[in-house]
């Protein structure tokens, strides 16, 4: 079974998500900001992580520079899911390591299509 870590710091947002990744057969884990993913991912290395942008305590860009710039492997593949859609936004994404971008709200067929993309589907 594919893991999942999704990583928001809106508790709605992260049911919803796991109910769609639930219903696509993941085990899913959840994280309310960077600091307490980037503990997880010390624990255990997801497949993918759905990480939003702003965040308390640590920012999604902060989590993902630190994910990236650590010696950890292998790497999850790591989609941002957040309201930013300004093309600096998902440009300075995917230079930090991002491997897909999506828009809030978004719905089953759109992550979906992300997933298959990342390969995690």
């Amino acid at each position: 079974m594919k893991s999942c870590l999704i990583v928001d710091d809106s508790k709605v947002i992260r049911k919803v998500a796991r109910h769609i990744l639930e219903t696509m057969q993941f085990d899913v884990a959840e994280a309310a900001d960077g600091k307490e993913a980037l503990d997880h991912c010390a624990q255990t290395t997801p497949d993918v992580i759905l990480l939003d942008w702003n965040m308390p305590i640590m920012s999604g860009m902060d989590f993902l520079r630190a994910y990236r710039s650590s010696v950890a492997a292998p790497m999850a593949k790591v989609i941002f899911c957040t309201t930013e859609n300004g093309i600096g936004h998902i440009k300075a994404a995917i230079e930090a390591g991002a491997d897909e971008y999506v828009m809030k709200p978004f719905d089953r067929e759109t992550l979906e299509a992300k997933l298959q993309i990342v390969g995690c589907i």
